[in-house]
């Protein structure tokens, strides 16, 4: 009777030996493991359906930090909610350094425009880390080749004078390609309607198929059917000429004071360990200077404008604030 409890606490003493002896090996496994990073595929995902700008960047860079890193970058393509959905994913998944978001500039914009129509947020901006931006291009309005606009003020004059006649495609409410087109309508007092898709992709193809009028995006992503004839480019939202489109002024050329970049940038989740994120900024800077990454973006019309981690993280910070002021002007749709 009297022996049990002196078992029972030498037992007791084995076991928290054992724990502890437990807990410090595996505290120690972080840090092989960051060591050994990265050890198996790693997921890249793209919050839009394939043949938008998020996809025409992601899946050059996937392919040149699979050589750098050695394991596989496979593109994920998450649609919905103009990017939201897949943005939310990332911001959510483990932060181990196997899941990497390719962003577009609607990151900063969905969580405002979550405020404004007062829902439960699908993520915070600080749930993600900056790594590296890509790209920055401002936004082009193009209409096809067969359409009555040949300038963007035949377009302008005739949504003045016809107001909800014209109809513009978009990657999703508040999304990359919705904003700029909001802009104009309000810069130049004038009611389009908005048709949302999943993303630039089926939006190109619901411009190219005349299911909608007119729509914004990136160069990236039309200016191989401006070339082929079939898009007409009236204007962009940014402040000279573009090299791609050297003959298409910008609105602010033409009296609009508006501007809109679309930039793409590498992000993961708040909480990734620091060796991991340092050998990922490393790889996303020879990923920015690779020739193949360089020529496959330039090809599309979208030169890199690479930034690292700092600077990037800075340029996050104040495009949130523009954007924030953008959405609260646009108020619920």
């Amino acid at each position: 009777m009297h022996d049990e409890p002196k078992v029972s606490r030498r037992a007791l003493a084995a076991r928290l030996a054992f724990a502890c002896a437990a807990l410090a090996a595996s505290a120690l496994v972080p840090a092989h493991a960051q060591d050994a990073w990265p050890s198996h595929p790693i997921s890249m995902i793209v919050p839009f359906p394939p043949g938008g700008v998020a996809d025409t960047v992601g899946r050059p860079v996937g392919e040149a930090l699979t050589r750098i890193l050695g394991q596989p970058v496979v593109v994920e393509n998450r649609a919905g909610a103009g990017g939201g959905v897949g943005m939310a994913a990332a911001a959510k998944a483990r932060p181990d350094g196997y899941t990497m978001l390719m962003a577009l500039s609607s990151i900063t914009i969905i969580p405002e425009a979550d405020k404004v129509l007062q829902r439960a947020p699908m993520y915070q901006l600080d749930q993600l880390v900056p790594i590296a931006r890509f790209t920055a291009d401002p936004t082009v309005l193009v209409v096809r080749a067969n359409s009555p606009w040949k300038t963007a003020k035949d377009f302008i004059d005739y949504a003045r004078s016809h107001p909800g006649a014209i109809t513009f495609g978009s990657s999703g409410n508040y999304g990359t390609m919705h904003v700029p087109m909001e802009m104009l309508k309000q810069s130049t007092k004038t009611f389009m309607v908005h048709v949302p898709y999943t993303g630039a992709g089926p939006a190109i193809v619901g411009l190219l198929g005349e299911q909608v009028d007119a729509l914004a995006t990136g160069p990236a992503t039309i200016v191989q059917h401006v070339r082929a004839g079939r898009l007409r480019a009236l204007a962009h939202w940014g402040e000279g000429r573009l090299a791609a489109l050297p003959d298409v002024p910008s609105f602010r050329e033409l009296g609009y004071p508006i501007t809109f970049l679309q930039w793409s940038g590498l992000f993961v989740p708040a909480g990734t360990p620091a060796p991991v994120i340092a050998k990922l900024r490393d790889a996303a800077r020879q990923a920015a200077a690779d020739e193949k990454v360089v020529r496959t973006i330039g090809t599309a019309g979208t030169p890199v404008l690479y930034q690292d981690a700092p600077q990037f993280a800075a340029f996050v910070e104040q495009d949130a604030k523009v954007m924030k002021a953008v959405v609260e002007r646009i108020g619920k749709q």
